[in-house]
C-alpha cells in the first residue's frame, strides 16, 4: 500500500474522529492545549489499536467482525448523539459534555474506530508493514482530532445550544451512514 493510499485512508477513518472531536470541542468553556492533545490521544491511539487489533484476527475472524461492526457504530454513535441533542435541550446548564474522562473518552473513542477493526482485517491480507501502518493512521488521527477541539471550541462559544444539537445530528447521521453503506443501501 503506497504512503498516498495510506493516507488517504487515514484521513477517512479520521473523519468520525474529527466530528466527534468538533463536538467535544462545542462544549469547552475554555480550551487548553493540553484538552485537544487528550482528545487527541484517545482517538488516534484508538485509530491505530483497532487495526492492529484487526490484522491480529486476521482472516479467521473477518466474517463475525464485519457482521457486527457497523451495528455497534450505530448504536454507540446515535446513543451519544440523542444525549447530546437531550443535553442541549435542557434546562439544566450541564458541565458533563466538556468532561474528557476515562468512561467518557473510551466509549466515544471505541465508536469512532469500529470501523478501522474492520480495516485491520483487511491489512491481514495485504502486504502491508502493519505497525509504522497503524502508527501513522494513529498520527493522522491525532492531528485531526486535536484541530477538530479548536475548530468546534472556536464555533460553539456563539451558537453553542445548536451547535451541540448540530453534533448530536452529526453523529446520529454517520452512524446511519455507516449501518447502510455496510447493509448495501449507500454505496
Amino acid at each position: 500500500m503506497s504512503l498516498g493510499a495510506l493516507f488517504i485512508l487515514a484521513v477517512g477513518l479520521a473523519m468520525d474522529a474529527f466530528a466527534v472531536s468538533v463536538c467535544k470541542g462545542l462544549a469547552m468553556q475554555k480550551i487548553h492545549w493540553k484538552q485537544a492533545g487528550l482528545v487527541g490521544l484517545w482517538f488516534g491511539g484508538f485509530q491505530a489499536l483497532m487495526p492492529l487489533i484487526g490484522y491480529l484476527l486476521g482472516v479467521g475472524f473477518e466474517s463475525r467482525i464485519k457482521a457486527i461492526d457497523h451495528w455497534v457504530a450505530f448504536a454507540l454513535l446515535v446513543l451519544i448523539g440523542v444525549n447530546m441533542i437531550r443535553e442541549a435541550c435542557s434546562k439544566e446548564e450541564e458541565e458533563a459534555d466538556e468532561k474528557l474522562d476515562t468512561k467518557t473518552m473510551l466509549l466515544l473513542a471505541v465508536a469512532t474506530s469500529i470501523d478501522a477493526l474492520a480495516v485491520g482485517v483487511t491489512f491481514a491480507f495485504l502486504s502491508v508493514q502493519i505497525v509504522p501502518a497503524v502508527s501513522f493512521i494513529g498520527v493522522v488521527t491525532f492531528v485531526i482530532s486535536a484541530g477538530g477541539v479548536y475548530i468546534g471550541h472556536q464555533f460553539g462559544m456563539r451558537y453553542k445550544a445548536k451547535a451541540e444539537i448540530a453534533g448530536g445530528v452529526i453523529l446520529i447521521l454517520i452512524g446511519t451512514r455507516i449501518l447502510l453503506e455496510h447493509l448495501g443501501i449507500l454505496g
